[in-house]
């Protein structure tokens, strides 16, 4: 008689990030108030959970790290206008390439050459088409070229907040509040640095007030959401995004106390901060079990979708097979995920 042994998940193929998601636990609507959402806590030293509320977080955070937040600042770069020929089209802002050329999504066939009309008299001339899918255009406005600084103000006027693809509604006047992080600062993101939003002002000054702490900036990309296609991991081809570190920020990280970062988009600019001693720029940095953390010792982060880079970076803190464990328990104890979903520290 032979015994079967069960096949460990190869940690390096996609596959053995997927997980099935009951389709109520998708958070189209954030908790109210913002830190009333739930907390499950992992604590990696004696493998334990302890389910929790966000407002008792600072219970758990441990005594003396440093805290590293991300307070990129959501634009409205959802927009919606025409055709020169009159058809309907929708823009979704990817990221600026260069102080003129923007990376941009846009729904529908598109020639290069193609001009799109929005309101405020604001233009898009389509430059190229990659084969990733994104479209490089530039914006103009009364016949002149607009960097993307000048872009911001009107498309704040006439644009939408992206929400992501997963929450199937349009956005409202909730969103523009709650879709912003109540210390964001710096405006370019096109998703929210979703852990950060489950913290109101007062809990917010309270958690800075009992830990040094310190701001990065990363301008979170649509690229968040592109699911992991290629059947090994490593053939993805990672996004980039724009990050800066500003020199107190510098100074936690290349000090020797314990760092909590909040939020994926934080630990990725800390990690890539780390490997190239850079400090601005564009990071790609891919974290997964075969490329872990080198310098954050803890993580705050939301329940992220089944194969997608988020969830490979959760797995790079506490493995592949602990990763399903906990994500099973947070489905069992009926935790909302995504972006308006409740959150995990891993400690």
């Amino acid at each position: 008689m032979t015994t079967r042994t069960r096949k460990r998940p190869l940690p390096l193929r996609t596959s053995s990030y997927d997980f099935t998601l009951p389709e109520a636990l998708i958070a189209v609507h954030p908790a109210q108030p913002r830190d009333h959402a739930r907390l499950l806590v992992y604590d990696r030293k004696t493998d334990t959970l302890t389910h929790t509320r966000f407002d008792e977080i600072e219970a758990f955070l441990p005594e003396g790290c440093g805290i590293i937040f991300n307070d990129t600042k959501v634009i409205k770069a959802r927009l919606f206008g025409k055709k020169e020929s009159g058809g309907k089209v929708e823009l979704l802002i990817n990221r600026p390439l260069d102080a003129y050329r923007v990376s941009v999504y846009i729904r529908g066939k598109m020639k290069a050459g193609s001009r799109l009309l929005f309101g405020q008299e604001l233009e898009a001339v389509v430059e190229e088409l990659h084969e990733d899918g994104s479209r490089t255009v530039t914006f103009e406005r009364g016949g002149e070229k607009l960097r993307f600084e000048a872009l911001l103000p009107i498309i704040d006027i006439i644009g939408h907040l992206p929400l992501p693809p997963y929450i199937q509604r349009e956005d409202n006047d909730e969103d523009a509040v709650e879709y912003q992080t109540v210390f964001a600062k710096n405006e370019g993101a096109v998703a929210a640095p979703t852990a950060s939003l489950h913290f109101t002002d007062a809990l917010f000054a309270s958690v800075c007030a009992h830990h040094p702490h310190a701001y990065v900036t990363l301008h979170v990309g649509a690229g968040t959401f592109k699911p992991v296609e290629a059947e090994i991991i490593t053939d993805h081809p990672m996004h980039s995004e724009y990050y800066e570190i500003p020199n107190n920020a510098k100074a936690l990280i290349d000090g020797d106390l314990p760092l909590l970062c909040v939020g994926t988009t934080s630990t990725r600019t800390v990690e890539y901060y780390v490997r190239t001693r850079e400090t601005g720029g564009e990071a790609n940095l891919f974290l997964h079990p075969g490329n872990p953390p080198q310098r954050v010792n803890h993580l705050l982060t939301n329940f992220h979708l089944p194969k997608s880079t988020l969830l490979m970076l959760v797995a790079s803190f506490v493995g592949l097979e602990k990763t399903h464990e906990l994500y099973a328990e947070a489905i069992r104890e009926r935790y909302r995920f995504y972006s308006y979903g409740d959150a995990m520290l891993i400690l």
